[in-house]
């Protein structure tokens, strides 16, 4: 366990009942932490029995730590630059930042000849953009109160390595790879390490996303997303899929003082599926 006692941690893309958010939020409340959690929106269409954003703070103020829910565009910077003002004015500091939220999967994953440009945009404004906006607007709050920080990056193994018809998406998570390197050495003189996480496949809502728009014809999203975890399982040295506590395991490593020595890494959290 880690001590994150006194700290506060903002969170994008938090408002998924099975996400990485959601996930990476209570382990950081668990350990401590007092947490802003952060959406697009509230509560996601199609989650009848979760209210999302609300109903994580619950959960958070169920573990007996303080929690605000802030909804926020991240690839508007006004938008962010306001969610990072109201947390401030609301904790004081920002300790700990997760840049988790990402651009859902759609018409983006198709071959390259085929993909259009607003849907490259898209997946680049919230992966790479948000991710910037984020770091930007929350480095200068961790540089002017002056006692260090840790910030991570949600990439990916599609960052290290490319796979057809996720050209727009491997590319932002490469990207992000990139700039997490090049803000670890901008910020180390500040004692703000930048590092970053790179799940392979992991059983959330995403899964069901990405079946819909990679089933083949004749096969139905349902289908696809039972094959997608079933071959993960059967692939992966470890013998599953990966679950959201994986990732939230290592966040919560990387939030604490056992890595105080660790920045600019790209962390591989795959089973053994993916060795770098």
């Amino acid at each position: 366990m880690y001590n994150l006692c006194g700290k506060t941690a903002l969170v994008t893309g938090a408002g998924g009942k099975q996400g990485l958010g959601r996930a990476i939020a209570l382990r950081l409340a668990a350990e401590g932490a007092d947490l802003v959690v952060n959406d697009i929106v509230p509560n996601r269409a199609g989650s009848s029995d979760w209210t999302g954003l609300p109903a994580l703070v619950s959960e958070i103020e169920g573990l007996g730590r303080r929690a605000l829910a802030l909804v926020a565009d991240v690839s508007q910077a006004a938008q962010v630059e306001q969610m990072v003002q109201q947390a401030l004015a609301h904790f004081g500091q920002i300790d700990i930042l997760v840049n988790n939220a990402g651009a859902l999967a759609g018409r983006d994953r198709v071959p390259v000849v085929e993909l259009e440009e607003a849907e490259w945009d898209r997946i680049q404004n919230v992966n790479v953009k948000g991710t910037f906006l984020c770091c930007r607007a929350v480095a200068k709050a961790m540089i002017a109160v002056g006692q260090g920080g840790k910030i991570i990056n949600m990439s990916s193994v599609s960052g290290k390595k490319g796979s057809p018809r996720f050209a727009a998406y491997c590319a932002s998570k490469f990207a992000v790879i990139g700039f997490t390197q090049a803000l670890a050495l901008e910020l180390a003189a500040h004692r703000i390490n930048v590092n970053a996480i790179c799940p392979g496949l992991i059983e959330t809502e995403r899964v069901a996303e990405m079946a819909a728009v990679l089933a083949p014809a004749g096969v139905s999203a349902e289908e696809q997303r039972r094959w997608m975890i079933e071959n993960a399982s059967r692939t992966t040295p470890l013998g599953r899929i990966g679950q959201a506590r994986d990732v939230a395991q290592m966040a919560a490593f990387l939030a604490s003082s056992e890595s105080d020595y660790l920045t600019g890494l790209s962390m591989t959290v795959a089973g053994g599926s993916f060795m770098d």
